[in-house]
């Protein structure tokens, strides 16, 4: 089959187009005749050996696909061949088949397209358990959207929406800010040209009370110093570069919390809470209310691009490496 492969860590750039055997599979996975694979932030880090899960070269990156189970191991219950499906893999999703742990693979509900598919599991799943399982995010409250226009982050504008909050939508630029206005934002905020803080002592005097923040680096601070009384400050991930250095008396005298949010070991910890969240996504997105924005899709052979735009901030959602028929 073939892969595009990271054969020694490092950029986008040198992943390799190869030929390979298909994976083995044992008794609790599914193997999987690829069909897209999501483009995750994780991707850019663990191709340079700077993520937490470090699998050994050589090794495909994409770690969110959608396909037909081809193989379904004697264990799994849930799933059989034929079936199409989606499924977290980790890693080696930009490859013509890939392996699943049966626990991390479902079957998709009819009407749902392999794109759609693709692009569900990680940036929904990560919002929805932030909102609410970590930011107990509740009807009325005002809910900031840092990186509002990227993956995880339009998904947490919906999401917002959806559980009754004002969403305020952080970007840098207009051309971001109009999709997440047309993604159900109540507020639009360029922090390239408007000074985030100004603009929250401003508007949002009382402060805000949930703060969704995948993006770190320069904005933390000035978003921790937003936070109202009780206020919760989601940390998602550090897309901007290192974590930040945040001030621990702003916390103290706000009453507020900083929270971590680490979506793959709570699907594996809490997999009943997991699954009852999974219910509520496909819910909406069955029902419409739910909807990824696509920037753009990729052939296998360009992955390596995908990976690229997305380091340099030029994705707006999701992008996606498409292998075949969708």
């Amino acid at each position: 089959m073939k892969a595009l492969l990271c054969t020694k860590h490092g950029l986008p750039e040198e992943l390799e187009l190869s030929e390979i055997d298909k994976p083995k599979i044992d008794p609790h996975q599914v193997l999987i005749k690829v069909k897209a694979c999501g483009v995750n932030f994780p991707d850019t880090l663990i191709i340079q050996n700077l993520y937490q899960f470090k699998p050994e070269l050589p090794f495909a990156p994409g770690g969110e696909v959608s396909g037909i189970a081809e193989e379904v191991g004697s264990e799994v219950r849930h799933i059989e061949v034929g079936d199409p499906v989606f499924a977290l893999t980790g890693w080696g999703g930009f490859a013509e088949y890939a392996a699943a742990d049966g626990h991390k693979c479902l079957p998709m509900p009819e009407g749902m397209d392999f794109i759609t598919g693709a692009t569900t599991m990680y940036t929904c799943g990560t919002s929805l358990h932030a909102l609410k399982q970590r930011g107990q995010l509740k009807e009325g409250e005002k809910l900031l959207v840092l990186g509002a226009a990227g993956g995880v982050g339009l998904a947490a504008v919906q999401i917002g929406k959806l559980m009754g909050a004002h969403v305020i939508a952080a970007a840098s630029s207009d051309e971001k800010l109009a999709i997440c206005k047309a993604s159900g934002a109540d507020e639009l905020i360029n922090y390239s040209t408007t000074d985030l803080r100004d603009y929250m002592k401003t508007d949002h005097p009382k402060g805000i009370d949930v703060i969704y923040d995948p993006v770190g680096d320069k904005y933390a601070e000035p978003a921790v110093r937003s936070l109202a009384w009780g206020g919760r400050y989601l940390v998602v991930g550090f897309a901007a570069g290192a974590p930040s250095a945040i001030k621990m008396n702003l916390p103290l005298l706000k009453g507020a919390s900083i929270v971590g949010v680490f979506w793959g070991d709570f699907a594996q910890k809490q997999p009943k809470e997991s699954m009852e969240n999974f219910q509520q996504i496909l819910g909406w997105i069955q029902s419409g209310k739910l909807k990824q924005h696509v920037h753009k899709t990729y052939p296998l052979s360009e992955g390596g691009q995908a990976i690229r735009d997305l380091m340099d901030r030029k994705v707006i959602g999701k992008n996606v490496v498409s292998l075949g028929s969708t």
